[in-house]
This record gives structure tokens, sequence and C-alpha cells, in this order.
């Protein structure tokens, strides 16, 4: 979700102080557990804001977490040199309270990347996890390489460089494009000269796939399931297309492209606001209390409004950017529609607005989150070449205009640090389950399309006719849920693409 204030559904948790070594990925058949199993520490403390994520579609807030229990692991940095230099990886479980009716495994991951991922089980347990789903795996999370309790990099990112990854300046014209390439080859080479820069090339989805199959291995597993969400679906259609013999049950939530999170990928980030802005529309259209429109169309026009005054002069420190990023973060989740009336009512009225508060650890996610899209597959080169995509998008996609498609940290990225990215494809079993709603202004249905299409018949789609980034488990479709629970439970999938029709609100 690399565009919006990156708000992780993990919980900080700490590791042990342990240091083990991961089984050989090629194991064949189930070995003996070599991970170390200690409660995990008192710092499952919840983020410094609430995210959208945590509270999910409904918008309840998260109850009290359950306890996990955390672990580290030893892998290779380099996995083309698995003799050479090793991190740690941080793992936790929730493990299943019923053996009998116990399956296996249920690898997650919320998203990012940059994300931290460790306590992600008890985010899900205690958000409407299925408790049949939670008998039948031990669920287990962990940091990604980089990341969190896991061996983290560092570019040294100023204050303002952090910025720059939260939410794009506006862009419209070749000369926006010019002014943002300074910017953006000052990041790739503050990157390049930091200390992890020997880290850096080794921090991309290919390498967390292999560090999966490590933990799959370290279970004393012969196959694992997956839950992942958000950019999670693009780790698991990697460890799909890697180790596809290893997957048992696959369930990709919010799809990214074949493609991950390429040039592309973020373009698309212009389509996902226009698909999910309707929704918002029509909410703010029915409720003229906040004078902000009686139709849809007046809605819209008031947004574009409040971004040119904005772009003039800021209000109490919030300028144009700020002002569509935040509407693009709170569109996530239904549940934050009243929220953000509010704030749009503020910044128009003049009254206060309430303040942005600070995200703990941003530098140590935007510096990994770098390194893994810029990473994971080549980006173009030349200013020509996002100036060119820059006037395309503005023309299609008005409400955040080309600033998605301008230019970034990755036109610079050494290019001895890219690597080929994964191919996938339709070869291995037929084990995916992809969900998906119809208006996700993250990770936009046309992304989810194209991994199907690239899938073949390895998987099946199920798209829920709601707004918002996240099916399962917080969303409200129950038809959607339901299919997911059955496929985790069962193995039993639809036996085509499934449509779930919308479904009142609670």
């Amino acid at each position: 979700m690399p565009l919006r204030r990156i708000t992780t559904l993990a919980l900080a948790l700490s590791a042990t102080a342990a240091t083990l070594t991961a089984v050989p990925g090629a194991a064949a058949a189930r070995t003996p557990e070599t991970l170390r199993w200690k409660p995990c520490a008192e710092e499952q403390q919840k983020p410094a804001e609430t995210a959208k994520d945590s509270k999910g579609a409904k918008g309840a807030e998260v109850p009290e977490l359950p306890p996990l229990e955390c672990a580290t692991l030893d892998v290779p940095l380099d996995y083309a040199d698995p003799g050479g230099r090793q991190i740690e990886i941080a793992v936790s479980r929730l493990a299943s309270e019923k053996p009998e009716r116990r399956r296996g495994v249920l690898l997650t991951n919320p998203g990012g990347p940059g994300v931290g991922g460790l306590g992600y089980p008890a985010v899900l347990a205690a958000s409407g996890l299925p408790q049949e789903v939670r008998d039948a795996y031990d669920l287990i999370g962990f940091d990604p390489r980089g990341v969190g309790r896991s061996t983290p990099v560092s570019c040294g990112l100023t204050q303002e460089q952090q910025g720059r990854g939260n939410f794009p300046a506006w862009a419209d014209t070749p000369g926006d494009v010019v002014r943002e390439a300074g910017r953006a080859r000052q990041i790739a080479e503050r990157c390049a000269a930091s200390p992890s820069a020997p880290l850096l090339p080794h921090i991309g989805t290919a390498d967390v796939a292999r560090d999966m199959d490590r933990i799959r291995a370290a279970l004393g597993e012969e196959r694992v399931s997956y839950l992942g969400a958000s950019y999670g679906t693009q780790l698991g259609t990697a460890y799909a297309s890697l180790f596809p013999g290893r997957g048992d049950r696959i369930v990709l939530d919010s799809a990214l492209g074949p493609g991950g999170y390429d040039h592309q990928a973020m373009r698309l980030f212009g389509r996902g606001l226009e698909d999910r802005f309707p929704d918002f529309a029509a909410y703010v259209a029915a409720r003229p209390e906040y004078g902000l429109g009686t139709t849809p169309r007046q809605v819209r026009a008031t947004y574009q409004e409040l971004a040119r005054r904005l772009e003039r002069e800021p209000v109490q420190g919030w300028d144009a950017a700020a002002f569509r990023g935040i509407t693009f973060d709170r569109l996530y989740v239904d549940a934050n529609m009243p929220e953000l009336a509010k704030i749009w009512q503020a910044l128009d009225t003049g009254g206060p607005v309430p303040e942005q508060p600070p995200f703990p650890g941003l530098e140590v996610l935007m510096s990994a989150r770098f390194a893994v899209i810029c990473g994971d597959s080549p980006w173009p080169r030349t200013i020509r070449e996002y100036q060119r995509d820059v006037r395309a998008d503005s023309r299609r996609y008005p409400l955040l205009g080309g600033s998605t498609a301008n230019i970034g940290p990755c036109a610079y990225w050494p290019r001895s640090w890219v690597k080929e990215p994964v191919r996938v494809d339709d070869q291995g079993p037929s084990n995916v389950l992809l969900v998906q709603n119809e208006r996700d202004p993250g990770t936009p249905l046309a992304g989810a399309k194209e991994l199907r299409r690239a899938l073949g018949d390895r998987a099946v789609l199920v798209t829920a006719d709601q707004g918002g980034h996240g099916v399962y488990p917080f969303g409200v479709n129950t038809c959607a849920n339901e299919a997911v629970t059955t496929y985790l439970t069962t193995g039993q999938r639809p036996a085509r693409d499934l449509a779930c029709a919308a479904e009142p609100a609670e």
C-alpha cells in the first residue's frame, strides 16, 4: 500500500534472543521442528494511530489480543551464497488449541512492503477469524527481512524524504516530473551510500518468499497454507511460483497484478481512487449537514476545489498533497467515511483540523519499501518516459492526476540491485483462491483480474460488490468470507469464478 500513510496491522512483538539455523528448504518430508518458542515479550503495543485495517471494514475496535509465542530463524542474506552472511527473521505463532482438528500451519502476511507481520496472527484472531480456521491451523506471522524484529535496514532518510513515500506531490506537467527527479535521485543516492547498502539488494520479494520456505521447513511441515493481503498477495504469488509443490491452500486477498508493485501498479492507484470515490460521494451527498454537496457530482467538485485552494494556501499545515493523501487513505474502510467528511468540512470552513500523529518506525519502513519496490523489477530510467505517463494519467484519473505515475527513487536505483521479476504463470497445482472487493482503492480489481488470467487454472477469483481494501476476515460480505473459510477448512473452492452480491450494511 505504498501511497497511503501506511499503518501496520501487525503489532510490534519482541523476538527471542535465540539464534537458530534453518532447515534447508529442499526438505521433501516433514522434519522435526527446529524453532525454539518462547512467550513474546510484553511489547504487544498498539500502533500510535489506530490502523484502519485493525478496525476492519465493520469499524469495530480490536479486542484484547491473544498472547503469541516468538522465535528467531537464521537465513542467508544472499541465497546465491547460502553459506555466507546470515540474517535473522523473527517468527511468531498462535497455536491451534484443538490438536485433533489441526491440519497444519497457516503462514500470514498483512501487506506492505516495509510492514511487519509478527503480530498479525493475534490481530486476525481478535478480529473475527472464524474459530474453525483457528482450530485447523497454527497461525504463523513473521517480520520480513529488513523490517521490525528481523534484521532491519535503514537509508538514513530525512523527514522530508520519508514524506515523499507517503503520498506524492501533484504531477500534471513535464516540469512537475523534472522537479521531482532531483528529490528522487537524492533518495536513491542516500540509500546507496548508507551502512545498509550491502543488505538492500537482498530485501526483495523473491528473497522473502525463500525465507517463507525456510520458515516452513523449520516448522517441520512438508507444505504450508497461506493467507496474505495487499502486498502479501505478491509474496504469496511469488511463493506459489517458486515453490509450487510446497503450497497447500493459498488465499490472496486484495491482489496486485502479476508484476507486483511495479510502475504499472503504481499508476493503478489513480484508477483505484476513481473506482472507490463514488461510494464516498454518495455517502456525503446523502448528509447535507456536512455542507460539501448534495449530489455526487457536487461532492466531486468540492474535492477538486479544496485541492486547488490548498495548493495555493495550506490550512493548518494541510496542503493539497496531504488532503489527497488522507482522502485516499480513509477510503480504505467504510467506517472511516464520517471522519473523512469532518476533515473535509474543517478544511472547507476553516474549523479545527485534527493533527496527524507521528508514525513510529517510518524511516525503516520507507527504506525497506524502496528496497523491495525498486529492486523487484526494472523501472523506467528516463524523465521523458515519466512525463509521458504523467500526461496520460492526468487525463485518465483526474482525482489524483499523474501523481502516482511520477518519477521516484526507482528510476535511479543501482542497476546491479535490480533482480529479474518472479515469473508468474499457470504451471502448478490448482490451489489459489483470490478474493477481491470490486471498488478497492489500494489494489484495484483490474490488477486482480490480471493475476487471475496469469495464474489460469491455478486460481479462482471471488469478487465482492463492496468498496474498501481488504476482504477477509474484516469485511461484511458473508458470501466472500464464507468462500475463504470453506476453502481453508475443507479445501473446497468455488467451481468457477464467483461474484458475490452487495449485502446491506449492519
